[in-house]
């Protein structure tokens, strides 16, 4: 199972790739997990989600951002993003990693391109939630939230509980609002829990004391033992369900974020779509190699 996560990541990182999968279109099973390569099927997707109660958190795909101009356009691209949400008059926000708008660049040049972002964002009361990336980001992303923070209140950022520092991180934001997830990246021992249950252990540890804390709290997983574990303690606590909500990804899972939405909790639906699929899509598989069935349906069918 290691292997295979460990051989999917590295395919996830491989530009060559990558740019080919742009020429490809959503194959390969891609189209299960990605919803659509444009505004226009991304937005259907989020209506038929808002139709059944449920939100959505879209991510306009894009990495190996390593020039200005990319970064430029890829900025546009989100800008463009934003309006159409307004526009269309849909429940939700947007997900962004830095190094899609120049963090591999150059930090004040990324920093001042999220802050167009985030202005805009605040001027249609849109949320706007920092994807976190791995490790070797992890600190310029909160330093970069932090200088943000300094000006605006709808953005945050994500919690991952395989890195031995979350909980310090957790207790440092304690009034912003976060996602709380496993991780999708593959770390070293030194800086990460390598072990699916010591992961799990502190997730669960994480979303405990996050949810005694007072700011908002967005608990990604697709784990129904983590989930009824934080339906147990919500109700012994005493905590309101308007202080957090459960998250999933689009197109894994959709009956049971209809049951959960279906019985009064929060949902919101992480939504990803453009061109640039690959990366993310290898990621997937990398967390539940059972998807790889996805792919292999998908090549035959072809």
């Amino acid at each position: 199972m290691s292997l295979t996560r460990d051989f999917f990541i590295a395919l996830s990182k491989n530009q060559l790739l990558n740019n080919g999968a742009k020429k490809w279109g959503l194959k390969l099973g891609a189209s299960k997990v990605v919803a659509g390569t444009d505004i226009n099927s991304m937005m259907k997707s989020v209506k038929e989600l808002n139709a059944n109660g449920i939100g959505a958190t879209i991510d306009n795909l894009g990495e190996f951002v390593y020039s200005k101009e990319e970064a430029l356009e890829a900025k546009a691209s989100i800008l463009e993003t934003l309006e159409a949400i307004q526009q269309h008059g849909v429940t939700a926000h947007m997900s962004i990693k830095l190094t899609q708008v120049g963090l591999d660049v150059d930090y004040k040049f990324c920093l001042e391109n999220m802050r167009e972002i985030v202005a805009a964002a605040a001027n249609y009361a849109i949320f706007i939630n920092i994807d976190m990336e791995d490790y070797s980001h992890l600190q310029q992303t909160l330093d970069i939230l932090h200088a943000l923070l300094e000006d605006y209140d709808n953005v945050g950022t994500v919690i991952q509980s395989y890195l031995y520092r979350s909980e310090k991180d957790l207790e440092n934001l304690q009034n912003v609002r976060l996602r709380l997830v496993k991780g999708a990246y593959k770390e070293l021992s030194e800086v990460s829990y390598q072990s699916k249950q010591d992961i799990d252990m502190n997730y669960l540890k994480l979303i405990k004391l996050r949810l005694q804390q007072p700011a908002f709290t967005s608990i990604a997983t697709h784990d129904h033992h983590i989930i009824d574990a934080v339906k147990k303690f919500a109700k012994e606590n005493s905590i309101p369900r308007d202080r957090f909500e459960f998250q999933m990804l689009y197109g894994f899972r959709s009956d049971m974020q209809k049951e959960l939405a279906e019985e009064g909790y929060a949902f919101t639906t992480y939504v990803p779509f453009g061109q640039d699929w690959y990366g993310y899509y290898m990621r997937r598989l990398a967390e539940r190699p059972q998807n790889i069935n996805l792919a292999l349906k998908s090549l035959v069918s072809k």
